[in-house]
């Protein structure tokens, strides 16, 4: 039995209609009938009930389509990985990343990578922590950028690349804007803008305010993204705690460095451990892992 038998085997079995499966496979009607038959004779029993014209997969042919999707997703990664050797540099990577990244981060990641390896394609998606979180176990992304992410559906491979610090940012008139550094716990009684909850950076603050003693903020307002919290403390609705993201001198705050405690948030590559990962995406793993080490 051939690889090619086993495809048309799949296309009759979706269809269940040989005339429609002939003109997808751009095959005379005879050759496919000639096909399946052969499948049918070499296995021992009919795959499919014939009423007249019509076709109908059994519960044979309904087993046998499960296995044939298996050894055809086998032999399909099996030539992508040798492709992969023995083109190095080609291939897809479908790639996730966090909002704050988008600014700066991923575009010059991608113009130089693209310097390296311009023929593998990137499809690039942004989104939350927990929502990359959500593509990574669907398998609709390949691997993210993020904060450590932990499921409880799959084992997550996480390796850091960088670290960064968050500060307190408060408008340019708040009697903290005084300071360059501060303890945490001087905000305590501050209006605070927040990050909206679902989101890693958000969690960490959450964190770090309940580690002195901040167990509850007055929340005027929770923000989509970094951005938006920065034009709500210019505008005097609190203060709050982001990284240092592009364009922030933009805004009408200013951003004070915390003394205690440690205030940064770590960085790094995440994928499904275990998961067939396709050479482009592995090339590009150990990419971000050279890229990142002189940052």
């Amino acid at each position: 039995m051939e690889i090619q038998q086993l495809e048309y085997f799949k296309v009759v079995a979706e269809t269940e209609h040989m005339t429609h499966a002939a003109e997808m496979l751009n095959i005379s009607q005879p050759a496919l009938s000639k096909s399946i038959s052969n499948i049918e004779q070499e296995i021992g029993v009919p795959l499919f009930d014939r009423q007249g014209r019509s076709i109908i997969l059994n519960r044979y042919g309904k087993l046998f389509l499960e296995s044939v999707n298996k050894i055809l997703e086998e032999f399909n990664r099996a030539k992508q990985e040798i492709n992969g050797l023995v083109m190095p540099g080609f291939g897809e990577v479908s790639f996730g990343f966090i909002h704050t990244l988008g600014m700066e981060v991923v575009p010059e990641l991608m113009a130089h990578v693209h310097e390296k390896y311009p023929n593998i394609k990137f499809n690039l998606t942004q989104a939350s922590s927990l929502n990359l979180l959500e593509l990574l176990e669907k398998g609709d992304i390949d691997l993210c950028l993020s904060q450590k992410i932990d499921s409880k559906v799959v084992s997550i491979e996480w390796v850091e690349l960088w670290k960064e610090d968050l500060f307190v940012i408060v408008p340019k008139n708040h009697p903290l804007a005084e300071k360059d550094f501060i303890a945490l716990r001087e905000i305590k009684d501050e209006p605070f803008v927040s990050i909206k909850k679902g989101n890693a950076l958000r969690h960490m603050v959450d964190k770090l305010l309940k580690e002195v003693g901040i167990a509850k903020t007055n929340i005027t307002f929770e923000g989509e993204d970094p951005h938006t919290v920065a034009g709500f403390v210019s505008a005097g609705h609190g203060v709050s705690i982001i990284p240092g993201i592009k364009g922030l001198s933009e805004y009408n705050v200013k951003k004070i460095s915390v003394k205690e405690p440690v205030c940064e948030r770590k960085i790094g590559v995440s994928w499904v451990q275990g998961r067939y990962m396709s050479p482009a995406a592995n090339q590009f793993i150990n990419y971000l892992v050279e890229y990142f080490k002189g940052k």
